[in-house]
């Protein structure tokens, strides 16, 4: 089954890091994002990938073309101009790089990979998020739905941290650290999908996936919601990108589910 990743944005609100690589390459610990991201899916033996590209997309290409270059230590002898690699890292991925372009919307990006698909169903995320979620029960969840699409519910951190109060008194009891999601689910950004789905996606690169085609999915009652109580967390500023890598680098993160 294919995972499909959007990596065509321009990640304006990180623009100090993304005026020169695409934000799926803005590194956690020593390692993009979408590496992070494809570690999670292969951890439940989804090792296909197409990567849909837009903004420097040719630094994603670089990246994994020169895999073994980046992760490995080298001998490099110029007399003949032959490379030895030593401590070889490598993985078991099968990767599609596409250049949907640099203008396209999510859902045109998204539909440019549909000759790439050759299953019923496929998996779609963003290029720029985090989480725990078991994938496999996500999976078995949809199939039991029998919809066209299910969408991952998320409660991400709230931005305010709260108090209490004695009933009927304006002494304050004790503060409270931001409370998760503060009531509210969102679109986590991790999908299942059947192909029935390209159907519901226009021809040209002006269709932006999360309006007419989800709103029209959840019209005709094809879209479901699996929602998800663990870790989660997208990477939009530069305090995201910073709490990220503290997790990673204090041996935190939760979504490294992988050995």
């Amino acid at each position: 089954m294919k995972v499909l990743i959007l990596a065509g944005g321009t990640g304006t609100r990180l623009a100090e890091e993304t005026v020169i690589k695409p934000k799926p390459m803005l590194e956690i610990g020593t390692k993009p994002i979408l590496w992070h991201i494809m570690k999670i899916y292969d951890t439940y033996g989804f090792d296909e990938f197409v990567i849909l590209l837009g903004y420097k997309g040719y630094l994603i290409k670089e990246y994994f073309a020169n895999y073994f270059l980046h992760l490995s230590d080298v001998t490099i002898n110029l007399k003949d101009n032959s490379i030895t690699y030593h401590k070889k890292s490598k993985e078991s991925w099968k990767i599609t790089l596409i250049d949907t372009g640099l203008n396209a919307m999510t859902g045109s990006r998204i539909k440019y990979a549909k000759e790439f698909i050759d299953d019923d169903y496929f998996l779609l995320t963003y290029g720029d998020g985090l989480a725990n979620i078991d994938m496999d029960e996500q999976l078995k969840f949809h199939k039991s739905h029998y919809g066209i699409m299910t969408m991952t519910a998320v409660q991400p951190d709230g931005r305010f941290g709260t108090f209490e109060h004695e009933v009927n008194s304006t002494k304050v009891t004790q503060f409270t650290e931001k409370p998760r999601g503060e009531g509210s689910w969102i679109n986590g950004g991790f999908f299942v999908c059947n192909t029935e789905i390209f159907e519901y996606i226009d021809d040209g690169d002006q269709t932006i996936f999360e309006q007419q085609p989800m709103q029209n999915l959840a019209k005709d009652g094809q879209l479901h919601v699996f929602y998800h109580h663990g870790f989660w967390k997208c990477m939009d500023t530069m305090k995201d990108k910073n709490d990220l890598n503290f997790l990673w680098n204090n041996n935190s993160a939760p979504w490294k589910i992988w050995k």
